[in-house]
């Protein structure tokens, strides 16, 4: 559903930045503070790797915070993209210390001085159309199943740890070419590209700004992107302009689901859809229906949405 921009008044950043991090429990409490403090809502994530999350909250509160992660050692010159959403997406505001700051487990990778050339949103299309270039999504198969880039591969991973695998498996099919990789916010194909650049590749290239930037600047009538950007809050997808798209999740199994989806005759809301029905019982789609009935009355007193939902 479009929501216009003037009636917005939650301001949403995707934010990451490769770089070498130290002292991670001193930085996660304070930031957490910081954070809660101004009532900003989401997920941060800290690793020796960089820093990577998505947060919520009034435009000065967000500003405010993005002036204090930028004046930490090593995260000046942060990737940030904003966009708008009509209420809080999210539910609780959480910092946590990982491994990676984005999944992938190969080994040794340093992103922040061996990832591929940047290509801006402005650009981003004539790279595309060349016949010379291999357009890769590395985004996971419930992400792609509801918009990607014309002539885009998709890999149909699960997950960003099978990306190494899928490469390894079509090695072939990048020799000799430019190999042009994007996803959402523009951290994951960053890291793929420090990825596949560690296998012998030289012309590797990634959106800069991922998906979110390509349709903050690029006008509607000039894109190559064809249907809805999914996106990792309750929102749940945007579109050009980032105006909050018309995709809603299946609350069964979390895939979203497209408005072709929702007029399937597997599609029940709260209950099933497409993606899930034939892996589910009868006992299980009687335990969703019981759920969502449930919310359904929380709603009818007045509560506020269900975390469950």
């Amino acid at each position: 559903m479009t929501t216009p921009k003037e009636i917005q008044p939650i301001r949403v950043a995707a934010l990451y930045k490769f770089a070498r991090l130290d002292g991670l429990e001193a930085l996660r409490v304070p930031l957490a503070a910081f954070c809660c403090g101004r009532g900003i809502k989401g997920t941060l994530l800290l690793a020796h790797e960089g820093i990577n999350g998505t947060v919520a909250g009034s435009e000065e509160a967000i500003a405010a915070l993005i002036d204090h992660l930028q004046a930490i050692e090593g995260l000046a010159g942060l990737q940030v993209k904003y966009s708008g959403a009509a209420e809080m997406p999210f539910h609780r505001m959480k910092v946590r210390l990982k491994r990676e700051i984005v999944t992938m487990g190969v080994d040794d990778l340093d992103p922040a001085t061996s990832a591929g050339t940047y290509i801006a949103p402005a650009d981003w299309n004539a790279l595309i159309s060349d016949a010379d270039t291999l357009v890769i999504d590395t985004r996971n198969d419930y992400e792609v199943s509801i918009g990607t880039f014309k002539g885009a591969v998709d890999p149909k991973t699960a997950s960003f740890r099978e990306f190494p695998a899928w490469v390894e498996q079509h090695k072939g099919e990048l020799e000799g070419r430019k190999v042009a990789m994007f996803c959402t916010g523009g951290i994951r194909c960053e890291k793929a590209t420090a990825y596949v650049k560690s296998l012998g590749f030289k012309n590797v290239f990634h959106l800069k700004g991922g998906i979110l930037k390509y349709l903050e600047e690029v006008p509607a009538e000039e894109s190559l992107w064809q249907g809805e950007c999914f996106v990792f809050d309750e929102r749940v997808s945007v579109s050009h302009g980032l105006a909050e798209g018309d995709a809603e999740l299946c609350r069964a199994c979390r895939h979203p689901l497209t408005v072709e989806d929702r007029l399937s005759p597997k599609y029940a809301i709260g209950v099933s859809c497409p993606h899930c029905f034939e892996a589910r019982t009868d006992e299980d789609r009687a335990r969703y229906a019981e759920r969502h009935r449930q919310v359904e009355l929380a709603h009818a007193r007045g509560a506020r949405r269900h975390i469950g939902t």
